[in-house]
């Protein structure tokens, strides 16, 4: 099988070739995003492996096609930006991988959250320059607050798990309880009672047309004066104006990012010597209360090997005509 690899940095190369030798696959890698354009790329090979913000519309789909691929690999959980109808359609399969080291972004969570409360990044920058002055550094003990999860699926639970550690109070939301997130502690309430009675707000769900822009000013409203915020799922789910606004008003104290909703374009490459044009993310940075990072959530040796493993045997079952149990095309109604 000979796999073209979109949107690939050299960590991807390397954890793919390393977990290729238990397979033998023809791996091509290039760092171009897949969309209608690049898909041209993909001839003469048999599937596609695809990441978070490449575009699988239609148009580019139809284009893999005629190209000759057969399989689109989502080398991530997320597949909201996949038009899974169009590729049923088309007769292509679509897999993912839906689970890999939770763990790692419930650290990432936790850390961000940590960062940001005791300004151990700025402090860090204080210290090098000399100055050893506490002013603006004042944060507060997470023991005894209320954590609110907004999701508690594999990732939700791992981070209520971490939370938990600290002596958080853990509140969840979330359509299908979970009873591993009881058996920590945690309550389910109404997304409403979530809003008013969290302190940290972490969101560990995934994107759909229903939930986009749930943080929305609507949802914000209702929040504690002075709430954090942390999002390191999807970053359609917040509307990045509206928070503006919060954080300006004061309604949002703090707010952590590992995710934005018009990353495409910017995240995953080097910008440093171009002016940022994005006008949101730009005022976001203004914020001292604000901790932005380019979705690293994932980013561990533990599971980007998982990553590269479940991937490649997904299109072996494939190759070899086996029930592949992450294949979304065949799990549609």
């Amino acid at each position: 099988m000979r796999i073209r690899f979109y949107s690939a940095q050299k960590y991807d190369e390397q954890f793919f070739t390393a977990a290729n030798a238990a397979f033998g696959f023809e791996l091509h890698f290039s760092e171009a995003k897949l969309d209608a354009d690049t898909a041209r790329l993909a001839s003469g090979v048999d599937a596609v492996c695809a990441f978070v913000n490449d575009n699988l519309d239609h148009d580019c789909l139809a284009a893999l096609k005629e190209a000759g691929v057969q399989v689109i690999a989502m080398r991530c959980a997320g597949f909201n930006n996949v038009d899974l109808n169009a590729a049923r359609e088309l007769g292509l399969a679509v897999v993912r991988v839906p689970a890999y080291s939770p763990e790692a972004v419930a650290e990432h969570t936790m850390a961000l959250a940590l960062t940001l409360n005791r300004n151990t990044h700025r402090a860090f920058n204080r210290v090098r320059e000399g100055n050893f002055n506490l002013n603006g550094l004042l944060g507060f003990n997470l023991h005894g607050r209320t954590a609110g999860l907004v999701g508690t699926g594999r990732i939700g639970v791992a981070t209520a798990r971490v939370m938990s550690g600290f002596g958080l109070r853990l509140i969840g939301y979330d359509v299908f309880e979970n009873p591993d997130f009881v058996a920590l502690g945690g309550e389910y309430v109404s997304l409403d009672e979530l809003y008013g009675q969290a302190d940290l707000i972490s969101l560990h769900c995934p994107l759909t047309e229903d939930n986009h822009h749930m943080i929305s000013h609507d949802a914000l409203s209702k929040m504690r004066d002075g709430v954090m915020l942390v999002n390191t799922s999807r970053g359609g789910l917040v509307d990045t104006q509206a928070v503006i606004e919060a954080l300006k008003s004061g309604r949002v104290g703090y707010l952590a990012l590992d995710v934005y909703e018009q990353e495409g374009p910017v995240f995953f490459r080097d910008l440093s010597d171009e002016i940022l044009t994005d006008d949101m993310l730009s005022r976001l940075l203004t914020f001292p209360n604000v901790l932005i990072t380019g979705h690293q959530g994932f980013f561990t040796e533990e599971a980007m090997a998982q990553i590269s493993e479940v991937t490649l045997t997904n299109l072996e079952q494939l190759r070899t005509g086996k029930e592949c149990p992450n294949e979304l095309t065949a799990q549609l109604d």
